[in-house]
């Protein structure tokens, strides 16, 4: 789809939200083709890490509100929308490879939950975050806010949500809502996806799973045991230990 845009080269994958002349707002269709896409992502054995990012000054300003009079115009619409705002924030959230959101302008509401579901975010200096729910009279998701807490703690959760306030990129990193802020986020962001991605992808995906599911209280002991398991069995960890006692740069296929 055009207003989402997907490249890749040298093993990394770049999503791009492409609505710029509307600071890259979210429409109902380009939650469910998230879904779609990171899916295909943590699929494609090609892909070893992700860069999200948007088109032009933004990230993304969050849901396109000229839809809610009819995408959200009830109770059971409402619902429906949810259920795709936490479908594409999910395939983000459990895609196999590392991801990288690239924060340039502004972050906000469902641009926020978008980011969060990525692994690392780095930001401009410049770059604004907010969660505006408050003006809104909307509950922000039980998803969206379970990855709040988990990044900024209860009480910064709180004054996120209950005021709706702006913060800026320092802010955002000193509470651990960002993890680096720089003039040129997306080349450092470039260089670390590089790097991650001469990386083994099932010890990534592996721990990737773990740390999630235990950060946000939805541990499976059974799927991380065949995670696990599955490593232990597999190719790179063979290739692994031979490139070890050869001396060389391991060759991973990701199985």
């Amino acid at each position: 789809m055009t207003d989402i845009l997907v490249t890749q080269n040298d093993g990394v994958a770049t999503v791009t939200i492409n609505r710029p002349e509307l600071r890259n707002s979210v429409t109902f269709d380009m939650w469910n083709g998230f879904a779609d896409i990171f899916d295909g992502l943590s699929a494609d054995k090609s892909v070893r890490s992700v860069i999200l990012t948007g088109a032009g000054s933004d990230f993304s300003a969050g849901a396109d509100i000229s839809e809610f009079g009819n995408i959200r115009e009830n109770l059971e619409k409402a619902k429906e929308y949810e259920v795709a705002v936490d479908r594409g924030c999910a395939a983000i959230m459990h895609c196999a490879k590392p991801v990288i959101a690239v924060n340039l302008g502004y972050t906000l509401g469902g641009g926020a939950h978008l980011a969060m579901s990525a692994d690392f975010r780095y930001a401009h200096t410049d770059a604004k975050f907010g969660i505006p729910a408050a003006n809104l009279s909307i509950v922000y998701g039980v998803q969206a806010t379970r990855k709040l807490l988990a990044l900024v703690g209860l009480t910064e959760a709180k004054r996120i949500l209950y005021s709706a306030q702006r913060f800026n990129a320092e802010h955002a990193h000193k509470i651990g809502f960002i993890d680096h802020v720089s003039e040129a986020p997306m080349a450092a962001a470039i260089e670390f996806a590089g790097a991650l991605a001469a990386k083994a992808p099932l010890t990534q995906g592996g721990a990737k799973y773990i740390l999630n599911s235990v950060a946000l209280q939805e541990f499976d002991a059974k799927k991380a045991d065949a995670l696990i398991d599955g490593a232990a069995a597999s190719f790179d960890y063979s290739e692994g230990r031979n490139a070890f006692a050869e001396k060389r740069p391991p060759a991973f296929r990701g199985e």
